[in-house]
């Protein structure tokens, strides 16, 4: 916040992270019901590995010890969705893996089909920022992330420390 005003007592910035991150579930929901994206969509879905509740084989926690990004395309299969956090199946190498992803572990959405974009900040890193990175690892992913900026949403409302 701006000097001299005074630190909020309603957490905005929380309450505002929370509804956005409901999106993702809001998305998913009608996939995992059909079992088929709509259209030419697909998903960029970039999480915290070690966040609390994320369930990956230990093989993707070792490559990937802080973050890693997944795509929702051509393969996938048993999406679940519900309230808190999403399942899938994906292939590493060939190897097929169940991860399990609370919302509130994902630092970023993207649907590059429609230049569409939120942004996150995960509870237990406030200061974290949504960089770019590195390209998404599990099998065959076919479109690149969106990067030019477009229609990207991030809240970030800065406190006092």
């Amino acid at each position: 916040m701006t000097e001299g005003l005074p630190d909020s007592l309603i957490p905005y910035d929380d309450i505002v992270q929370e509804a956005l991150r409901a999106v993702v579930g809001r998305v998913l929901g009608p996939v995992a019901e059909t079992g088929q994206l709509p259209g030419t969509h697909h998903f960029y879905i970039t999480f915290k590995t070690q966040a609390p509740g994320v369930d990956i084989p230990q093989r993707l926690v070792e490559r990937f010890p802080d973050e890693m990004t997944i795509v929702l395309q051509n393969r996938f299969w048993d999406l679940t969705v519900d309230e808190n956090r999403f399942s899938v199946g994906l292939s590493f190498n060939q190897v097929p893996s169940k991860l399990v992803i609370p919302y509130s572990a994902i630092t970023r959405f993207q649907d590059p089909e429609v230049q569409f974009e939120l942004g996150f900040h995960v509870a237990d890193d406030p200061q974290s920022d949504p960089d770019p990175h590195g390209s998404a690892e599990n099998d065959e992913p076919v479109a690149k992330p969106v990067e030019d900026g477009s229609n990207v949403v991030a809240v970030d409302f800065k406190r006092k420390k």
